[in-house]
C-alpha cells in the first residue's frame, strides 16, 4: 500500500501524525541500534593523477556506492590530509588522502565489495595511488 493512502486510511480510522511518525522511524530505530562500521583508507595519491582521481571518485565511484543505499551504504567520503595538529605518528610519507566508508554492516560491505560494479568503479581509483601497500582500517562504532 502506498503511503499516502495509508496515511488517507489512518486519517479516517482516528490514528494521529505520531502513531505514522512512529512507524515510520522503526527501521531507523532499529539501524540505529545495530552499531555500523568504518572503513578507512589512508592514500597516496599520485599528485599528477589528483584531478584524474577526484572526477572518478565523484562521477563514478560516489554514485555507483550510492546506489548501495537501502542495501547498508550509509556514507562516503575522500579526505584530502591538510596538516598533522597534534600526535605522533603522522601518516606515511606521500599519504595526502583518507578514503572513509561507513555500511551497516560488515557482511553487507563485502555484498559492496563483491559486486561487479565495485570491481569496475575501485580500479579508477586505485591506479592512483602511488603505493598499493595503503593502511587500510576496519573500526566499529561504538
Amino acid at each position: 500500500m502506498e503511503r499516502r493512502n495509508l496515511l488517507k486510511l489512518m486519517g479516517l480510522a482516528g490514528i494521529g501524525a505520531g502513531a505514522a511518525s512512529a512507524a515510520s522511524a522503526l527501521p531507523q530505530a532499529r539501524r540505529a541500534a545495530r552499531k555500523p562500521i568504518v572503513l578507512y583508507c589512508d592514500l597516496a595519491i599520485d599528485p599528477a593523477r589528483e584531478a584524474e582521481m577526484l572526477d572518478h571518485f565523484h562521477k563514478r565511484f560516489r554514485p555507483a556506492a550510492e546506489s548501495f543505499r537501502g542495501r547498508g551504504f550509509i556514507d562516503l567520503k575522500m579526505l584530502k590530509i591538510r596538516t598533522v595538529i597534534q600526535g605522533q605518528p603522522a601518516p606515511a610519507n606521500g599519504i595526502n588522502y583518507r578514503f572513509q566508508l561507513t555500511y551497516e554492516s560488515e557482511e553487507q560491505r563485502q555484498v559492496w565489495v563483491k559486486s561487479d560494479i565495485h570491481q569496475k568503479v575501485w580500479p579508477l581509483i586505485e591506479d592512483t595511488v602511488t603505493n598499493k601497500d595503503y593502511l587500510v582500517l576496519l573500526t566499529d562504532a561504538v
